[in-house]
């Protein structure tokens, strides 16, 4: 950007009048150019792992210093992801603030060992909700409001809000779906804009493209890649690195064709083929020189801190020689839900699992079974075999009473069990019915008329349920019982910090008949009668434990859960009686342990 340019456009902050065209509204304060910018958008098809790639690539360059921040910007109008179907889009990651996003969030904040908020996510619903807001409160002072300037304007306002907020070296923004999708035409118009108003040296952009690989031609094909890139060049971008996705290693020819028809550097365009693990990417960026090259593009060499990078990569790449280590021990664990024919309805369990097989140096095979199929009848053949039980959260009866047979037949037979959230609420039933012998026992949200209500709603939620308040969402206090399983397992302290996302708690007047039956409470919130953390005595069953929590969502790789650890120890016991357990010794994390 040029002198001129710049004290042209920042003359014409909030200024929304017919005399210029440069409405661009900057948060107070803000100095274009501070911070720099990596743009990660996808051509040809959705689903190539934009969120990998850019995490990943977000990880190389924390390590080496700098502040990073990164956002996800979604196309679709709703406010948030809250009330997307598990089978249309995989899980709901909630952060601590209580924000609904999309799985690539937990992406990130597994891969940055960083907790995120509402800033770094946005969909085309919350933009429109605050022009739609701004307008009716005069905000535009009477011009006819427009995807350009208003619109885009509000998408680079949200950009720089967030630098300025995170005092971020680099911001990292993924572009959900691919160039072209009309719902995201006007995202990618936003951030050639802010490329020109950023000036040089301030803005990278990165495609992400589809290598083909027929079978039956037995060679790799790229003209659908070179018209992807076509498309992104039309509408003003010219990517900078190009990362190739493919089964295989793209040769060096289909590169230099990329090279060529894009004006990329071949250096700059980068084999993502598949590998082992998705925590090998960081590495496979590095030895690729990708992250010299955005440090080149933006200028930031001279932030660079070299020592913490040694330090940093060795800690990762010691994970990563644990995770792919050949391993003597091996553990089934079942997880009994209603949506594991969709794998990323449940990607922070799967994840929770493979960071514990890591610490705990044993293969964690999961066996996914539709809890819809289970009957009292068939329960036993279904989880034949199965060393632990992890019966998962949910909304909705369909699959409810499969999952309380898995509960029944996991504490009768003391197979290692875990329930999260509607796992906890089952397992409160289970017990109740089972062994309290409160046959009708339900939570109403499943059988409003039962006359033994263990879970319901509390008075308190049900004042605000008409105005949709009443789900208790993100980050909690956990009050942990001394002496406790959970408080042992979390390093016998009296309080943790978990997510949460649910409506339905147990119902406080039969808590004390539930504990006199033996089922103890070991967590609870600070200033309210709603329990949280739920066991059996070691004396009843070697590993009973539920949560109302999704400790799942704060699992990373150098800091794996501490129940989904304790639920694969107990798992290895079962499974090798004699084994002397040993675990690898977790780092310290950003987790809201």
């Amino acid at each position: 950007m040029t002198d001129t340019n710049e004290t042209e456009i920042l003359s014409a902050l909030g200024n929304s009048s017919d005399e210029t065209e440069f409405y661009t509204p900057y948060p107070a304060g803000y100095v274009p150019g501070k911070t720099k910018f990596v743009v990660v958008v996808g051509t040809v098809m959705s689903g190539l792992g934009k969120g990998i790639f850019s995490s990943s690539l977000a990880k190389i360059l924390k390590d080496k210093g700098l502040k990073v921040a990164p956002i996800k910007m979604e196309g679709y109008l709703n406010i948030d992801s809250g009330t997307l179907n598990p089978f249309r889009h995989g899980e709901v990651f909630v952060l601590d603030d209580g924000m609904e996003t999309d799985m690539d969030l937990g992406t990130y904040e597994r891969m940055l060992d960083e907790n995120l908020t509402r800033k770094n996510f946005v969909t085309s619903g919350q933009i429109f909700t605050r022009i739609l807001e701004q307008e009716r409160h005069g905000r535009y002072l009477g011009r006819d409001v427009q995807m350009i300037p208003h619109v885009t304007g509000e998408v680079k306002y949200t950009l720089r809000e967030l630098a300025m907020q995170s005092q971020a070296d680099l911001v990292f923004i993924e572009v959900g779906g691919t160039v072209g999708d009309y719902e995201n035409g006007y995202f990618i118009e936003a951030i050639r804009e802010l490329a020109y108003e950023e000036g040089e040296h301030s803005v990278c952009t990165v495609a992400l493209t589809y290598i083909m690989e027929p079978k039956s031609l037995g060679e790799q094909k790229s003209k659908a890649a070179q018209l992807g890139l076509r498309q992104l060049m039309e509408v003003g971008l010219q990517p900078h690195i190009i990362a190739c996705r493919c089964p295989s290693p793209v040769s060096e020819k289909v590169r230099q064709k990329i090279s060529m028809f894009s004006n990329v550097p071949l250096r700059r365009v980068f084999s993502m083929h598949d590998m082992e693990s998705i925590y090998l990417v960081p590495e496979m960026l590095r030895e690729a020189g990708l992250d010299r090259e955005v440090l080149t593009l933006l200028n930031l060499h001279e932030r660079v801190h070299q020592r913490q990078e040694d330090q940093a990569r060795r800690k990762w790449q010691g994970f990563v020689d644990r995770l792919l280590a050949p391993r003597e021990h091996s553990v089934n664990i079942a997880v009994t839900g209603k949506y594991t024919s969709v794998r990323d309805a449940y990607a922070s369990i799967d994840k929770a699992l493979e960071h514990c097989g890591a610490a705990a140096a044993c293969h964690v095979h999961i066996q996914w079974i539709d809890s819809t199929e289970i009957t009292r009848r068939n329960v036993a053949e279904m989880l034949k075999g199965c060393h632990g039980i992890l019966v998962p959260g949910g909304f909705g009866s369909r699959g409810a009473e499969g999952k309380i047979e898995c509960v029944r037949w996991a504490r009768e037979n003391h197979v290692p069990y875990l329930g999260i959230c509607l796992g906890f609420q089952m397992a409160v039933v289970e017990y109740a019915r089972n062994v309290c012998g409160l046959v009708d026992a339900n939570t109403t949200e499943f059988a409003s008329n039962t006359t033994a209500p263990v879970i319901d709603t509390l008075p308190e939620q049900k004042k605000i349920e008409g105005l949709g308040g009443n789900m208790r969402l993100g980050g909690k206090d956990v009050l942990l019982r001394p002496g406790s399983k959970v408080s042992h397992l979390y390093g016998n302290v009296d309080q943790v910090r978990l997510r949460f996302r649910h409506r339905y708690e147990v119902e406080p007047r039969y808590i004390p008949t539930l504990e006199k039956a033996g089922l103890i409470f070991s967590g609870h919130a600070p200033k309210q009668p709603i329990m949280q953390m739920l066991e059996l005595a070691d004396s009843v069953h070697p590993y009973f434990v539920a949560t109302q929590a999704h400790p799942c969502l704060t699992s990373r790789p150098l800091s794996p859960d501490p129940l989904f650890l304790g639920l694969v120890h107990a798992a290895l016991k079962r499974a090798y009686p004699q084994l002397t357990l040993q675990v690898a010794e977790a780092e310290p994390s950003a987790t809201a342990i």
